[in-house]
């Protein structure tokens, strides 16, 4: 008695197959910023309990990430010229993270 879904891990065994220099590729490309993530906090495991703190963790991590390699791309001097010409940081509301977070980099 065959999986009902034993077709589709065939078709994608297949393809894996057939295609293992673009396979290579994209592992290359995926996992290295996994582990960087990884490396910069010394991760083997998250620090919070439960699945809402696990991704807040995860998403902060990303998110410095992703912000170092805006920085690493774009450099230090131009993510300053486009953060100043954003319209909200004519709002004075200093409670809004946002405005904070930009104007300390500004």
């Amino acid at each position: 008695m065959r999986w009902e879904h034993e077709d589709v891990a065939e078709r994608h065994q297949a393809r894996m197959h057939n295609s293992k220099g673009i396979m290579r590729q994209r592992s290359a490309l995926v996992e290295h910023p996994f582990g960087t993530l990884k490396r910069r906090a010394g991760w083997d495991h998250f620090l919070m309990r439960g699945l809402e703190k696990s991704q807040g963790e995860f998403s902060l991590m990303v998110l410095g990430y992703n912000f170092t390699r805006v920085l690493n791309i774009l450099g230090m001097v131009a993510l300053k010229g486009l953060v100043q010409k954003q319209p909200f940081l004519g709002n004075t509301d200093d409670s809004n993270p946002t405005r904070i977070l930009w104007v300390s980099i500004a």
